[in-house]
């Protein structure tokens, strides 16, 4: 019975090391598999590098989430290998039939990636729609060839956003958390004393010149100086449109036009074509047109807390407020814009077309109302009604017709996606301006720094709004964006939307005159609140703003001033965070 025994227990332990051998082997090969996955994963993020040329994509290899996406790319190739066995017959898997190689294969892998992240970030615009049409195509012709499979589907929907909820908003908050935990008197305090360090050792430059260029078409219509004086208000401004400004904010004429937008007797109105909401345009006795916002709602009334800002009513007084601080600010880019109270029966109805005047009923308050024709605000449900007939509204002074100063629409780098389920890529990547930077009209000239002028001005009123601006043609990319369209401005009060200044935390960069507006804001004598009620006192609607929105402008100036000194702080040089241009 021994010998038995002996021999179980031999074999027993044979086996026992049988299997630590084997283990031991598996290990290494793991560690080794390890390694060359590795490599295969940084091949990956190069070649999706290589393939896509999206102008504000960032690379993968210089971001965080560059590992984690070729992570998901380079399963969804090895998946691929598995359901191609004809692959070096057939394309290498990559679809389409026979005739092309392994490596054309891989190659429309890549291309399918690519296009497919693409149209995950599709921002509803015509150039991208077309891109995602093409991206359709190839997707419907892979799938007839039987290139995916459920768990493949899966990895593409994961891919989209499973790194995005993590870095989305990084800078934010970190600069949210700066804000909240610290006294920022002291920060902008340093600021100060760092830009005049900076700027007194600094060698004294030559200004730039302001230049007198005026529109080619509007200088031959308004060739006879002699006829400066027979101009109408409306015409002297039209006039007066230079490369650097609208208008000059010194310029008398600006309240004589004003003065007309609030007094002119109205003699025609229509509907003005496209847009979400009613909007309506008057013609005045002196020919003069506007643009007319009618007031929905109190002022006192703000967006709901679980509204998107695509779905947000616009408000008249914000268009009239926005005007009074762009012209606080010296920016000169928004279109004179005043309030009015009108007859909806005398101003409106009587002057209407079928189409519009059918829409006039009285509602079970006995009061005139209307819905007018849109897009989406236009039914009885979304009426305008008057107290009992008289209606508040803002009425902006048209610019000039393309045919005299056409104009150039630009979709901004920072806008967002308008979608409940989807964000921008600058939503995405915190080193997002490093690509806008590189590209035109951000690559040379003021544009970039126009930008974040943009960007202060939309913070200080809390319009997340801003898909595109517009610029005039004949200056060429040398010249200011247009503010307009500011109706979804001051909803929150006491709310602070930070991914407004999206464009000035990931660019570090601000414009000195811009800077020390700020300045002069925070520490008075004068605070900006005091100042948009000085300059909104004349307008026959006020008060405009209420306190708290006052309030809320005094300490956005704050905040901007703080993200300055932040970036500052990160190692950036001063020089490349505050930039004197001359404007």
């Amino acid at each position: 019975m021994k010998m038995p025994q002996r021999l179980l227990t031999l074999a027993a332990l044979l086996t026992v090391l049988v299997i630590l051998l084997l283990n031991t082997a598996m290990v290494s090969r793991l560690f080794s598999v390890s390694a060359e996955y590795r490599e295969q994963i940084n091949k990956a993020a190069d070649r999706v590098h290589l393939v896509y040329k999206d102008p504000y994509r960032i690379d993968y290899a210089n971001t965080a989430a560059g590992a984690n996406r070729a992570h998901l790319h380079l399963l969804r190739k090895n998946l691929n290998k598995s359901n191609a066995t004809s692959g070096a017959g057939g394309g290498g898997g990559g679809g389409g039939g026979g005739g092309g190689t392994a490596n054309g294969g891989d190659g429309d892998d890549d291309n399918m990636s690519v296009e497919r992240e693409k149209a995950a970030h599709d921002q509803n615009d015509t150039p991208e729609q077309e891109d995602d049409t093409v991206f359709r195509r190839e997707h419907h012709q892979q799938q007839q060839s039987g290139y995916y499979n459920e768990l493949q589907r899966r990895l593409d929907k994961s891919l989209r956003w499973y790194k995005s909820k993590r870095t989305a908003l990084l800078n934010a908050d970190i600069l949210r958390h700066s804000i909240n935990t610290s006294d920022s008197t002291l920060y902008i305090k340093d600021l100060q004393h760092i830009v005049q360090k900076y700027f007194r050792e600094k060698p004294n430059t030559v200004p730039m010149r302001r230049r007198n260029l005026r529109l080619p078409n509007l200088k031959t219509i308004f060739q006879d100086y002699g006829m400066m004086s027979k101009l109408t208000s409306w015409e002297a401004v039209f006039y007066n449109i230079q490369q650097d400004a609208l208008y000059d904010g010194r310029d008398p004429v600006i309240n004589a036009v004003l003065k007309d937008l609030a007094e002119q007797p109205i003699e025609e109105v229509e509907m003005k074509t496209g847009g979400t909401q009613l909007k309506l345009i008057f013609t005045f006795q002196n020919e003069g047109r506007a643009l007319f916002k009618p007031m929905r709602f109190p002022r006192d009334k703000e967006t709901l807390p679980n509204h998107f800002y695509f779905v947000d009513f616009e408000r008249h007084n914000a268009e009239i407020a926005a005007f009074h601080l762009d012209r606080i600010l010296n920016f000169n880019r928004v279109p004179p814009n005043t309030g009015r109270l009108i007859n909806m029966t005398r101003d409106i109805k009587r002057l209407a077309d079928k189409k519009l005047a059918k829409t006039f009923f009285i509602s079970p308050a006995q009061n005139v109302c209307f819905h007018g024709s849109c897009s989406y605000y236009c039914d009885t449900s979304h009426a305008i009604c008057g107290n009992p007939d008289m209606l508040e509204g803002s009425f902006a002074l048209l610019l000039p017709p393309e045919k005299v100063a056409p104009r150039k629409t630009w979709r901004s780098p920072w806008r967002r996606s308008y979608s409940k389920h989807r964000k921008a890529l600058w939503e995405i990547y915190d080193d997002y301006c490093d690509q806008v930077r590189l590209k035109p009209p951000f690559n040379k000239g003021r544009r970039l720094v126009d930008m974040m002028d943009m960007a202060v001005f939309d913070f200080l009123t809390g319009n997340m709004d801003r898909h595109h601006y517009d610029t005039f043609r004949e200056f060429g990319n040398d010249t200011f964006p247009l503010h307009l369209d500011n109706g979804r401005a001051f909803g929150k009060s006491h709310h602070d939307e930070l991914t407004i200044l999206a464009p000035v935390y990931q660019c570090c960069l601000i414009r000195y005159s811009t800077l020390l507006k700020l300045f002069h804001f925070y520490q008075g004598p004068v605070p900006l609140s005091q100042l948009m009620q000085q300059s909104m006192a004349a307008d026959a609607l006020f008060p405009i703003l209420t306190d708290s929105h006052l309030q809320a402008l005094d300490r956005r100036v704050g905040i901007v001033l703080r993200t300055v000194y932040e970036c500052i702080m990160r190692g950036n040089a001063v020089a490349d965070v505050i930039v004197d241009d001359g404007f």
